[in-house]
């Protein structure tokens, strides 16, 4: 990645990275939710490699690209969005998302959110060496985590740091805090959930093991 001027960061703060969970639009592609687990995956390595408190990158990345799953009743984040000005569209892979911020930019538009934490091309000028870094989900995940963390060192608080992620305009920043937060309470829920599941799973094939040990000695015996 090209290297991050401070200049840049301190712009991002006065801008904003638009919130992305419109309704897709009728060009945008058929949703396959494996998709949306690379955003997922792709936080929490950003998370952890970042020191960031668990699940904030999640909730912000389903504020920033969350797209709703119709069948399953939930948003998943989606590497391939592009956004300008109040449309959001899902792409069906990265080199349609590409093709698409061409247009925009051959158009004359500059403020253009892409990826998985939706990073606004304009006010970021240096987070990527080029658009296909820039729809890396990796790439992407990381540079809203450094970005992220350096707003919480100016600000020395992760609800402030979450709001200015969206805006520095208080108003804006604090309906944004609003939605993340609630996203963020989701994703913890969601965790302690499958948590419960898995240890319930691990319990019941101890037991199943058990039940086939008693039934193989009986017949051992038997015999």
């Amino acid at each position: 990645m090209m290297p991050r001027r401070l200049a840049a960061l301190f712009l991002a703060a006065l801008g904003f990275v638009g919130i992305v969970n419109a309704p897709v639009a009728a060009s945008d592609t058929a949703f396959s939710p494996s998709v949306g687990q690379i955003c997922r995956a792709q936080t929490r390595e950003a998370e952890k490699r970042h020191r960031l408190p668990k699940f904030v990158l999640s909730a912000i990345s389903l504020a920033e690209s969350g797209r709703w799953h119709p069948t399953q009743r939930r948003s998943y984040p989606w590497p391939w969005t592009v956004t300008s000005g109040a449309g959001s569209h899902y792409y069906a892979d990265k080199a349609a998302a590409i093709a698409a911020v061409r247009v925009l930019q051959a158009r004359g538009v500059r403020n253009i959110d892409v990826g998985c934490m939706q990073v606004n091309l304009h006010f970021h000028p240096d987070a990527f060496a080029d658009l296909s870094e820039a729809f890396d989900p990796a790439a992407n995940a990381d540079y809203a985590a450094t970005f992220l963390k350096k707003l919480f060192r100016t600000s020395r608080s992760w609800n402030r740091a979450i709001g200015r992620y969206h805006s520095a305009t208080p108003h804006r920043a604090e309906g944004y805090l609003r939605r993340v937060n609630g996203l963020w309470r989701g994703e913890r829920v969601q965790d302690a959930q499958l948590r419960r599941e898995a240890v319930k799973a691990a319990y019941r094939q101890r037991e199943e093991a058990r039940q086939a040990a008693r039934r193989g000695s009986s017949r051992h015996a038997d015999g």
